[in-house]
């Protein structure tokens, strides 16, 4: 019986539904697909986890990986994908997952001898899944693949599950190359420096790419329904992946807080100043539920947080933060109109492109850098691998105004003699040179470059 107001928990599928939906997995002809600049690493006994924002392109990556299987002469039978937001699956749970591997081993039982191929997407769906994910490991011969939309939640479900047996990969929306391929942009057989026409065209692209992002569903939709795409994609992070997911109750607080976290995109950013606006304004809120709101919303993956470079805990607790946006056009959706700020939208960018070189060494790798005099440094980066002295990166969009152009140059050599780096950069949307000072050579690198020269 239903009670007024109240509706009963979805039934588990049963072995018929799920025979279903496997049955039409095996005969749906796969999506095209843009290649990622994404590595799954093949480790024997090892699961790949998949983490990232909602629309970022995991399912398609999956997609990517059994094209691959196929071509190399894998039979369609031996690869088992559930999408288990399918609302098909509703109400799946860990038995759903056992029933389902079980009639994909009946429909082809070699796969269980020889070796078969798992995908369980956006598997945070099923309470408990890493106890099944642990099984398959154990127990059958099968390569495992696993998405989650939400980056703490998965990995510590990885981490306690599969103690130290994965591989946690970082799915980004596209970066500008992976955007430039989904396009049919040609940036990469001509030779470098590229000459005045792919120069110009290359140029367009980074400004276009600023403004749009790289979320793929919306590369292609005009103008107006991107920014509507978008802002529900933000939507639905914040009501489904925040509120329903970690039960949060102040949802005008908590929208707030994406507004207040859009707007501060590319500069430092306060809870307590925050806190204090909302109060003046009669919404009342703590601090500690801010702070765990931002904390939700971060292993989203809608924000990324930044922190100062320094040994000292008390000058990283009295620093704010910088925080940046999952992607550049996302924040150009949720900015108030005709506040779009390109330098902001690049820097940005050239953050995104920094943690997709590091992977997920990125969260201890990159900080920005204050110099003794206050003067700021956008990033830091200390290679883990390389070791010496951090990669000291500006950003600027233009470099014309004679204050700016002091300003950036200035703190970026102060930097590089307080940290001894030999040289450092200023990333701009079109101009390009080089500039000597005390502590050496500073490169002034147009966008174009930086994004599409890879080393």
């Amino acid at each position: 019986m239903t009670i007024m107001g109240c509706m009963d928990p979805p039934r588990a599928p049963d072995t018929a539904l799920i025979e279903r939906v496997i049955a039409d997995q095996h005969e749906r002809p796969l999506p095209e697909v843009v290649p990622r600049e994404v590595r799954l690493p093949e480790v024997p006994g090892s699961a790949n986890a998949l983490v990232g924002m909602r629309r970022s392109g995991k399912t398609y990556c999956l997609y990517a990986e059994i094209r691959a299987l196929l071509a190399r002469g894998v039979p369609r039978s031996r690869i088992l994908y559930l999408n288990l937001e399918d609302d098909r699956l509703d109400g799946a749970d860990l038995g759903t997952l056992d029933r389902a591997l079980e009639t994909f081993y009946r429909r082809d039982p070699d796969a269980r001898s020889d070796t078969a191929w798992v995908f369980l997407d956006e598997v945070q769906a099923v309470s408990g899944w890493e106890r099944f994910a642990r099984r398959i490991l154990d127990t059958e011969r099968a390569r495992l693949f696993v998405t989650g939309s939400s980056a703490r939640q998965l990995s510590t479900e990885v981490a306690t599950a599969f103690r130290g047996r994965s591989v946690t990969v970082e799915v980004l929306p596209y970066g500008p190359r992976e955007a430039a391929r989904a396009d049919g942009l040609d940036w990469a057989s001509g030779p470098w420096p590229p000459g005045a026409v792919r120069r110009s065209r290359l140029d367009a692209f980074v400004l276009d790419y600023l403004r749009q992002g790289g979320f793929p569903a919306v590369r292609a939709a005009n103008p107006y329904d991107r920014v509507q795409m978008l802002q529900e994609y933000v939507d639905l992070v914040v009501l489904r992946d925040v509120a329903e997911r970690h039960s949060a109750t102040n949802l005008p607080a908590l929208r707030h807080l994406v507004a207040a976290l859009f707007a501060a995109n590319a500069n430092g950013f306060s809870v307590s100043r925050l806190q204090g606006a909302l109060q003046s304004q009669g919404l009342p809120s703590s601090k500690a539920t801010l702070l765990a709101y931002l904390s939700h919303l971060v292993d989203a993956y809608l924000f990324f947080l930044v922190p100062l470079r320094t040994r000292s805990a008390r000058q990283r607790a009295v620093n704010p933060r910088k925080v940046y946006a999952v992607d550049p056009g996302l924040a150009a959706a949720m900015y108030r109109a005709g506040a779009v700020n390109l330098g902001a939208q690049l820097e940005n960018a050239v953050y995104l492109e920094l943690r997709r070189r590091y992977g997920r060494l990125s969260e201890s790798v990159i900080t920005w850098f204050k110099t003794a005099s206050g003067s700021e440094v956008d990033f830091a980066v200390d290679d883990p691998v390389r070791g010496g002295p951090p990669e000291l990166v500006q950003a600027c969009a233009r470099l014309d105004d004679p204050a700016t152009r002091q300003r950036e140059v200035a703190a970026l050599g102060e930097a590089m003699a307080e940290v001894g780096a030999s040289s450092g950069t200023i990333v701009t949307l079109a101009e390009e040179g080089q500039l000597a000072v005390d502590a050496g050579p500073i490169r002034i690198v147009p966008a174009r470059e930086w994004f599409f020269r890879r080393e």
